[in-house]
């Protein structure tokens, strides 16, 4: 071996060894449910979770699992994330108008007619 040869050297540390488990998770079982949500807050959650390569259904449970513990879910960079999302999207509610939203009412599509009953 010349001089400027470096000789690899592997160490072994027995007490690791056999004792470190995968993380093995939690096994649920999730369900396909329809849920109503204002239009613009559901487009910054989409695009939010797009961004973090989750699923819609992944953030939610991240958000509401942090909620029930009385954790904050989202860090400093998150939160100035979504101000812009909100922003791009014209989104402008806020904590303070939870439980005060009331949905406009849609105009209903006129009736088709059978053509059979003229």
């Amino acid at each position: 071996m010349t001089s400027t040869a470096k000789k690899l050297v592997c160490i072994y540390v027995p007490w690791y060894i056999g004792t470190m488990k995968p993380d093995e998770g939690f096994l649920i079982e999730r369900v396909q449910t329809g849920v109503r949500i204002e239009k613009r807050l559901l487009k910054v959650l989409k695009a939010f979770a797009e961004y973090h390569d989750l699923t819609l259904g992944d953030l939610l449970e991240g958000i509401v699992l942090h909620a029930f513990d009385g954790k904050t879910p989202f860090g400093q960079g998150s939160l100035d994330q979504i101000k812009e999302l909100k922003k791009f999207y014209g989104l402008e509610l806020d904590s303070s108008a939870s439980h005060r939203l009331k949905e406009a009412k849609r105009a209903r599509a006129p009736r088709k007619r059978d053509s059979k009953s003229v």
